[in-house]
C-alpha cells in the first residue's frame, strides 16, 4: 500500500522464484496471484500507485481539493481484503502448474563460487539448516574451509563460524540469490578491490574466447581483475563440476565467468576478441543491507509528512527521493534510470487530451451521450463512469485511462448536480483494476515469462476478479451518493 507495485514486484519475484524453487512448488501458483495483490494494496492509500495521483493532481487542477492520504482507504481496503479472499481461494484452482522457458535451461551451466561467512554477521553461530542454506534450489553446498580443513559432506547441523569459506555449485539464478543473503560476502578479495561502491557494479555473464589472453593461466596467475576491471565470482565450465578454489582454476576457452564488474565492462568488451559472449544479469546489483533501515525510515518519512498535512503528497515524495539519494540508500545514476520517459509522455499526453476534451466542451457532450445510453439517476452514473473507465484501462495505460475520465467525470458530476468525490473514487478504483490481460499493466507482463503464463490464465483469474472488486467498489461507493 505505502510501496510503488512496480519496483516491489521487481523486488519480490526474485524472492518467491527462490522460494519455489526450495520448496518445490511452481512459479505459476504464486507471480499471478502476488501481481494481483500488490494491484489491490496499491489501492489502499494515495501512494500505493501513480494512477492516485494522476487523478488528485486533476481534481486540484479542475478546482477541487487534493484527495487525502487516506481519502482511498474506505474504498480501496474492503476491495483489497475481498480480492485477497479471492485470490487465495481461487488461484489454487484455476492457475494451472506451468515451467518457466529459463527453467530448462537453468541446470545447462553449473557455476562453482565461495562465499565467506562475515565475522559478528548474523550467520555465525548458526546451523547450516537455520541459515537456509541447505534449502537453497538449485544451489548445492559441496563443502566448507574452515581455516584450512576441509569438512565435506556438510551436515543440516553443521554450525557456521565467521570466517568459514562456503564452496556452492549451482545454477545461475542461485548464484544470484546467494550473494543477496546479508552475513555472506564473496570469498574473493579482489571484489572489494574493484574500483567504486558495490551497489554501482552489475552482475554479468562472459564466454571466454579462444584468444583471450588468461586462457591457460589460472585466475590469480592470470590477473583477472587488473586486466579486465571485474572480479570472477563464479565458473562454469560446460557441465563439468569444478572443485577447485576459484582462484586456483586453469580458465579454458568456453568456460562460462560470473563477473561483478561496473557498466562499463559492457561496451569496452563486447565486441573484443577476448569473449565470445557477454551479457548482463537483470537485477543483480548487490544490495546494501547496511542502508535498509534508512530506507525505512525514510519512507515512513515520507508517509506521515503526507499523511498529517505537513506537505503535499508532491513534496514529501521529492523529500523522500532527495533523502534516499544523499543518504547513499540509492545512486543519482540509478534515481535517474528509474525515470521511465515513455511513462511519463504517455500521461503527459493523456492529461493534455484530457484537458483538450474538457475545454472544448466534447466532455460534456461525451457525457451526456453515456448518460443517455444508461441513465440519469446516481446509480447509473456511477455504473457507467466504473465501467467506461474499466474499458480504458484495459486497452490503454491506468493512468491514461483516469486522465481522460477525470474530465468526462466533473462533466457528469455537474450535469446531474451529484457529488463528484465517490465518483472519481470509482474512476480511481476502476483505474488500478488490470488483472484480465498481460498487457493491462506493466507488472502483469513481469510475471509472465517467470510465470511461463499464457494468454488464457490472466483472462481465467483476471475476469472473476473483475467482477468481486466491482461490486465491492460499488457496494461501499453507493451509500455516499445516497443510492
Amino acid at each position: 500500500a505505502f510501496l510503488n507495485n512496480t519496483p516491489l514486484m521487481a523486488l519480490l519475484i526474485p524472492l518467491v522464484k527462490d522460494w519455489c524453487r526450495r520448496t518445490g512448488i511452481s512459479p505459476s501458483k504464486l507471480l499471478l496471484p502476488l501481481n494481483h495483490a500488490a494491484m489491490l494494496g496499491g489501492t489502499c492509500v494515495l501512494i500505493g500507485t501513480s494512477t492516485n495521483l494522476v487523478v488528485s493532481s486533476l481534481m486540484v487542477a479542475a478546482g477541487q481539493p487534493a484527495l487525502g492520504m487516506f481519502e482511498v482507504t474506505p474504498v480501496g481496503l474492503p476491495v483489497a481484503l475481498a480480492g485477497l479472499v479471492y485470490l487465495l481461494l481461487a488461484s489454487p484452482r484455476l492457475l494451472p502448474e506451468r515451467v518457466p522457458v529459463a527453467a530448462d535451461t537453468a541446470a545447462a551451466r553449473e557455476y562453482l563460487t565461495e562465499m565467506l561467512v562475515q565475522g559478528g554477521g548474523p550467520l555465525v553461530g548458526k546451523t547450516i539448516a537455520q541459515a537456509g542454506l541447505r534449502a537453497l534450489g538449485g544451489l548445492y553446498l559441496l563443502e566448507i574451509d574452515r581455516h584450512g580443513r576441509l569438512l565435506q559432506a556438510v551436515a543440516p547441523d553443521e554450525v557456521l563460524a565467521a570466517g568459514d569459506r562456503l564452496v556452492f555449485v549451482g545454477a545461475v539464478e542461485s548464484v544470484v540469490d546467494l550473494h543477496r543473503i546479508r552475513g555472506l560476502s564473496p570469498a574473493t578479495t579482489q571484489v572489494f578491490r574493484l574500483d567504486g561502491p558495490r551497489n554501482q557494479r552489475q552482475l554479468v555473464e562472459a564466454v571466454v574466447g579462444p584468444h583471450c589472453p588468461v586462457v591457460g593461466k589460472s585466475v590469480r596467475e592470470g590477473r583477472f581483475r587488473n586486466r579486465y576491471d571485474a572480479a570472477i565470482i563464479a565458473v562454469a565450465r560446460s557441465g563439468e563440476r569444478l572443485r577447485s578454489k576459484i582462484g586456483d582454476i586453469v580458465l579454458r576457452a568456453g568456460d562460462t565467468l560470473l563477473l561483478e564488474a561496473r557498466p562499463s565492462f559492457l561496451e569496452r568488451f563486447r565486441r573484443a576478441p577476448d569473449f565470445l559472449l557477454i551479457s548482463a544479469i537483470d537485477g543483480a546489483t548487490p544490495p546494501r543491507h547496511e542502508r535498509a533501515p534508512l530506507a525505512l525510515a525514510i519512507l515512513a518519512a515520507v508517509v506521515a509528512l503526507a499523511g498529517f498535512g505537513l506537505l503535499d503528497i508532491l513534496a514529501a515524495a521529492l523529500f523522500g527521493a532527495a533523502g534516499m539519494v544523499v543518504s547513499g540508500c540509492l545512486s543519482f545514476t540509478s534515481a535517474r534510470r528509474s525515470l521511465d520517459g515513455s511513462v511519463l509522455l504517455t500521461i503527459g499526453a493523456a492529461i493534455g487530451i484530457g484537458a483538450a476534451l474538457d475545454g472544448s466542451g466534447a466532455a460534456r457532450a461525451l457525457a451526456l451521450g453515456l448518460q443517455g445510453l444508461i441513465g440519469h439517476g446516481p446509480w447509473q452514473a456511477l455504473l457507467t463512469v466504473y465501467l467506461a473507465t474499466l474499458l480504458l484501462t484495459q486497452l490503454i495505460t491506468n493512468n491514461a485511462a483516469a486522465a481522460l475520465m477525470v474530465p468526462l467525470t466533473l462533466a457528469m458530476a455537474g450535469e446531474l448536480g451529484m457529488a463528484v468525490r465517490p465518483l472519481l473514487l470509482a474512476v480511481v478504483m476502476a483505474a488500478s483494476a488490470s488483472y484480465a490481460t498481460p498487457m493491462g499493466y506493466q507488472t502483469n507482463l513481469m510475471v509472465f515469462g517467470p510465470g511461463g503464463y499464457r494468454f488464457g490464465d490472466y483472462l481465467r483469474l483476471g475476469v472473476p476478479l473483475h467482477g468481486v472488486t466491482a461490486l465491492v467498489t460499488l457496494a461501499v461507493l453507493a451509500p455516499m451518493l445516497g443510492v
